[in-house]
């Protein structure tokens, strides 16, 4: 019987010791999520602000307009300094060279895309058809990676969808912007087509996580950031100067409303708002899934029309705020189906061990757990 106790002990430590690690682990987890979700959210909802007051003091380049959208990566440069070097997954160097290589010139296109459709579309609009990438996504989530939906799943689509199509009834948007005709259509168009390649992008990115890059670190998620928006830089600043846009650029500075300042610091913040949300985006599809980056961003549509009561003068409706709680709902929705994948991984975890453990959020296990519905 004296040998059986300090067994038992040590036995009764390990699993505490389990514990504490796997409880850690799922902070962390939840942490990150968070984390890259206010990346996102921040990111888009102020670089599209930006954007509209662009062309709404003047500008009128679109190559410009697209170019703001990617050439921020240098501020990224700095990160990978502080993030673990790891060239575990570089399994594939040439495939994974040619996937950014791919995505970026299709990343150039794609902003250009959204760059008009901005252009010549009311915001209240813009942002109405962008909730069609939600679809497009739930398209390419199905066919590319297998991503099966519950009823929590879809009842989260449709209302988020909902909530940006009431934005569609709104009768005080508020919005001046005067394109119509022709204009509107190519914007109309324009934006469509961007939000299906956006949405492909999502599925595509979830698929190189797990078929080329497999082993998912946050470097990883800042080297593919910026190798993309290395290449789309490069596409788009040869295309500046192949149109010839680039000779009209001062005179355009100069006839800015808010002056040559306003002009640079405009381009700049739009920037960096579009490398934080290109980080967000990028962490949480590696995080969990493409289909739920592209959840979080249809949360966040309904907050253009708010940030354009603050900025543009819009007014603050009431069916904007219902727009609102309907998304949050969507929102809720989605997070109590990850809330029963947690039990439900926590009860397979138990019957497997025999031990009671804390669900673990490994990268590949919260990713797969989203992906295995």
């Amino acid at each position: 019987m004296g040998e059986v106790q300090p067994q038992i002990n040590e036995a009764e430590e390990s699993s505490l010791e389990i514990n504490k690690k796997s409880l850690l682990t799922h902070y962390k987890w939840w942490l990150q999520m968070l984390l890259y979700s206010f990346f996102l959210l921040s990111g888009s909802g102020s670089a599209t602000i930006l954007g509209r007051l662009y062309y709404n003091n003047g500008g009128k380049s679109n190559w410009i307009a697209t170019l703001v959208q990617v050439i921020g990566f240098p501020i990224l440069i700095p990160v990978l300094f502080f993030t673990t070097a790891d060239t575990d997954y570089r399994r594939r160097p040439l495939a994974l060279a040619a996937f950014n290589v791919a995505i970026g010139v299709f990343l150039a296109v794609d902003c250009l895309l959204f760059s008009i459709g901005l252009r010549y579309l009311p915001i209240i609009t813009y942002t109405l058809i962008g909730a069609t990438q939600l679809g497009f996504n739930a398209v390419f989530s199905l066919f590319l990676n297998r991503q099966k939906f519950t009823p929590f799943i879809i009842n989260s689509l449709v209302l988020l969808t909902v909530s940006s199509t009431l934005l569609v009834f709104d009768p005080e948007s508020g919005d001046s912007t005067a394109a119509s005709g022709r204009k509107y259509a190519v914007g109309f168009v324009c934006t469509v087509a961007a939000c299906a390649g956006y949405a492909m992008m999502l599925s595509l990115t979830q698929l190189a996580f797990q078929k080329l890059i497999k082993k998912e670190t946050a470097r990883a998620v800042i080297e593919m950031t910026i190798y993309q928006s290395l290449v789309a830089s490069i596409v788009v600043v040869i295309a500046l100067f192949a149109s010839g846009e680039w000779r009209r650029l001062g005179g355009e500075m100069e006839g800015y409303k808010r002056g040559e300042v306003g002009y640079l610091m405009n381009l700049a913040w739009t920037a960096v708002g579009w490398q934080v949300f290109g980080v967000g985006c990028v962490g949480l599809i590696f995080q969990v899934s493409a289909l739920f980056a592209n959840v979080i961003g249809m949360l966040g549509l309904p907050m253009g029309p708010v940030l354009a009561v603050v900025f543009l003068g819009d007014r603050l409706s009431g069916l904007k705020a219902v727009a609102m709680v309907v998304a949050m709902w969507g929102f809720a929705s989605y997070i109590y189906q990850h809330y029963l994948d947690d039990l439900e991984m926590k009860e397979r975890q138990r019957s497997e061990d025999g031990v009671q453990l804390p669900l673990v959020h490994e990268r590949g296990a919260s990713a797969e757990s989203f992906r295995g519905y």
